[in-house]
């Protein structure tokens, strides 16, 4: 592996408006492009993508805007829901939103005709994050300021509801273990819930704070990273409660973490955006050192590629795209 540091992003996309929130479909939507979502001021646009690194036939990167959906209001996050497929007649595009007037949005559109959208009230401070669950998608988890995380159907029914000891920063779902929900909170713990039960099963400390975001890394379940002040944190939870590695990565404070999905040793953080720029970090276990060091106008968002090692951030009126080698 090259030790590549300082580099421009491989690709840009030109958007209307600042990006405040950028999410590839982790689901295989039956189609070779790849989705996109992202979010502005009061819209959310959904595109496909599709790169050189995955077909010789593409000169550097196609993208394609499929629709834009208004939406009225800042979006602050994006869950992609696994029934979207793009191979069926007709096609299906469902994700839910998060935004700044605390409610979730859910989403659903056939590209033509039919594009409807249900909201879903009940989380009474900001919401940080949410994600559907990735066998079935019939139901929702978000997590907020508001000291909860919530279960939601698809018709915005709450169906479980825990009490968190602070903000709910991150939500994860196992990606194979339908009733495990992860949830990290701003106070440096890392819960793990049991949807039957509803109760607690395992915890993990980050013993910093403020803890900022958390990824469960589907390569290999037992590992899980963090990023807590201006540090990266990662656990194996078959060994401790505490971290087994972490570093000073971030000078002023470390924003996001999120791991890749083709290589459980490769992920990316990005720093708080500072007055014009924010780092992005591409870090592999096996190195010291950051192996990508990226710099995006006011960035925000950070996602990753379904199958290739490409991330995205999204900044002001343009997504920027990384790639590294494996």
């Amino acid at each position: 592996m090259k030790q590549d540091s300082t580099r421009n992003p491989a690709y840009t996309v030109d958007c209307e408006d600042y990006v405040h929130v950028v999410k590839f479909n982790p689901f295989d939507s039956g189609d070779a492009c790849s989705l996109i979502a992202y979010g502005g001021n009061n819209y959310v646009v959904v595109g496909t993508c599709r790169f050189q690194e995955e077909d010789a036939e593409v000169e550097c990167m196609q993208y394609k805007t499929l629709r834009t959906f208004h939406h009225g209001i800042r979006v602050d996050a994006i869950a992609w829901s696994p029934e979207t497929r793009l191979d069926a007649l007709p096609p299906q595009i469902r994700f839910c939103t998060a935004a700044s007037d605390r409610k979730l949005r859910l989403f659903t559109s056939d590209l033509q005709d039919k594009n409807e959208f249900k909201t879903f009230d009940g989380h009474s401070d900001y919401i940080n994050d949410l994600v559907f669950a990735p066998k079935e998608g019939q139901e929702v988890a978000s997590v907020s300021d508001d000291h909860t995380c919530r279960v939601w159907d698809l018709e915005g029914n709450e169906k479980a509801h825990f009490v968190l000891r602070s903000p709910g920063m991150s939500v994860c779902w196992h990606p194979e273990e339908a009733f495990k929900l992860m949830v990290a909170e701003k106070n440096g713990t890392i819960r793990f819930y049991d949807l039957i039960t509803q109760q607690a099963i395992l915890s993990l400390e980050c013993e910093q704070t403020p803890l900022m975001s958390a990824d469960w890394c589907l390569k290999n379940t037992l590992k899980i990273g963090a990023v807590a002040g201006s540090d990266w944190l990662i656990w194996d939870i078959t060994r401790s409660s505490y971290p087994q590695d972490k570093r000073p990565v971030h000078v002023d404070r470390a924003r996001l973490f999120r791991w890749s999905r083709v290589n459980e040793n490769l992920f990316a953080t990005t720093g708080y955006p500072g007055k014009t720029t924010t780092q992005l970090l591409i870090h592999h276990l096996g190195h010291p050192q950051p192996i990508v060091t990226g710099t995006a106008a006011v960035g925000s968002g950070l996602t990753w590629h379904r199958t290739l090692p490409l991330c995205a951030v999204g900044g002001d009126h343009k997504i920027f795209f990384w790639v590294t080698e494996m």
